[in-house]
């Protein structure tokens, strides 16, 4: 559905402001938490890191946060136990395991599932290196195969146009499918490298063997489609509930480019990182976009409120979920008229009336775990201050599974049956607890009512519950569709 902008942008903008916060029962809520250059998870020992890791899961779920976006591969390395590429420079020093052994992304899929929340394992597809004097551990692929990389300002890339390149990607990614309980694989915005002035991306002998008549441009965009449409159809092969999404760059093209752009200056997805993202959308090879619109609302070159109606007139069909910097919402003032020192309650409410937004993704998390400008207050208290499921995805399964049963309330405990996992898209994964007072109807689709999700099939009862008080349990699938509910009234 298609919302227009165009002049009554700031004043809606406004309006939206002052409107109390809607909660959908359904809103994707996550944060991203970046391994790259963090290097707090060298320094600490393996329990540090693990207590460390439970705390910010922990300060996320208080914050609202039902969705953990975890970097498991920076740079053409691994925050898990590989098969394929060492063990991450931001974890362990020369690609060796870490002592005591443990698997970080393992650890993060069962402490996200414990509370409820769904973890997206990030990888970056192309970038090796991340500085200019940094030494790759034995065994890199770089090694034995160096002509498969182009060096461009001081860092090495994957040459994208090589198909051997592509393979291994894709065989990376594969390798997590098939070995880790994931909810997504999620791809940020570093496709061909953006661009630094005097540099050159150097393919031309890739160019010349593969480029098949091609102009450069767009078969650079063709290299990229070719690993996103292969990488989707395996994905789906293995596990048709892993949901695909990238986080692109928030401009896809200008107007002066495009009559479909925006209406925006600056860097463009499609011309200068050769990601046709919407392209991807359309023809279903991801399952959701989240385009990081870090900007102001009202930014001169790039506003984020603009853009945000843009991604909204565009979904393809596919979710779109926004990308927002902490630091910049909470830093800068809303628009007048509003008095509001921040632009956070403007920037949710503007979400929350688009259609095709079906939520909001934080960067980076930890500036939410530190509580910046106050945000996670703000998230606990105001705007998140209702339980949200994820959505769910009815081009992959609109099926609902089957409500749980035998539910029981004994000993303070409330406890019920369900089938388990059995590597299915129907699977029961977790479980969604709902109270209602003595006289209540009981309305499943009431946000307000939601008192957990949880991967257990028990659940405390809390402490001074009435009697008369009716409990509803429901089941969600690996797409979180909800099942009808079974109830107990005490």
């Amino acid at each position: 559905m298609k919302v227009k902008s165009a002049t009554i942008f700031l004043l809606s903008l406004f309006i939206y402001t002052q409107l109390n916060a809607v909660q959908s029962k359904r809103e994707f809520r996550g944060a991203w938490l970046h391994t790259v250059f963090q290097e707090q998870y060298l320094t600490q020992n393996t329990a540090q890191n693990k207590e460390y890791l439970k705390g910010q899961l922990d300060l996320l779920q208080e914050a609202g946060i039902n969705a953990v976006i975890f970097q498991v591969r920076p740079s053409a390395d691994a925050f898990y136990d590989s098969k394929i590429e060492a063990w991450s420079r931001f974890l362990t020093k020369d690609g060796r395991p870490p002592k005591p052994y443990w698997d970080p992304m393992a650890f993060m899929i069962e402490e996200c599932h414990k509370r409820g929340m769904e973890m997206h394992a990030w990888l970056n597809p192309y970038r090796a290196t991340t500085s200019a004097n940094e030494k790759l551990p034995a065994g890199h692929i770089y090694h034995r195969h160096p002509e498969r990389f182009v060096k461009y300002a001081k860092k090495l890339y994957f040459d994208p146009g090589i198909p051997e390149n592509r393979k291994h990607i894709e065989a990376v990614v594969m390798d997590i499918v098939s070995r880790y309980d994931i909810d997504g694989i999620h791809f940020d915005d570093y496709f061909y490298p953006y661009p630094v002035k005097g540099a050159k991306f150097n393919d031309a002998r890739s160019f010349a063997k593969y480029g098949q008549g091609m102009k450069l441009d767009d078969w650079r965009r063709h290299n990229v489609d070719i690993l996103i449409k292969g990488l989707h159809k395996k994905i789906k092969e293995a596990k048709p509930w892993v949901r695909f999404g990238v986080s692109p760059f928030g401009i896809w093209r200008n107007k002066k480019s495009d009559t479909r752009g925006s209406d925006t200056g600056g860097l463009q997805n499609y011309d200068d990182l050769y990601a046709d993202v919407l392209l991807w959308a359309k023809n279903g090879w991801v399952d959701y976009l989240m385009p990081q619109l870090y900007w102001t609302l009202e930014n001169k070159v790039a506003p984020s409120g603009k853009l945000a109606y843009w991604w909204n007139d565009n979904s393809q069909g596919r979710h779109i979920y926004i990308g927002q910097d902490v630091e910049r919402t909470m830093s800068a003032p809303d628009i007048k008229p509003s008095t509001l020192q921040s632009q956070l309650n403007a920037k949710v409410s503007l979400s929350r009336k688009l259609p095709e937004v079906q939520g909001n993704c934080w960067w980076p998390g930890y500036c939410v775990t530190d509580n910046l400008g106050g945000i996670a207050d703000s998230l606990a208290y105001d705007i998140h201050s209702t339980i949200a499921l994820p959505p769910s995805y009815p081009w992959l399964s609109d099926t609902p599974p089957h409500a749980p049963s035998k539910l029981k309330a004994k000993d303070g405990m409330l406890s019920w049956k369900s089938p388990s996992p059995h590597n299915h898209i129907s699977d029961v994964t977790r479980f969604v607890i709902y109270q209602f007072d003595p006289g209540d109807d009981i309305d499943t689709g009431c946000a307000d009512a939601i008192i957990a999700i949880t991967g257990d099939r028990h659940y405390p009862i809390p402490e001074g519950t009435p009697e008369g008080t009716t409990f509803a349990v429901t089941a969600l699938d690996r797409v979180n569709n909800e099942s009808e509910a079974a109830t107990i009234t005490l």
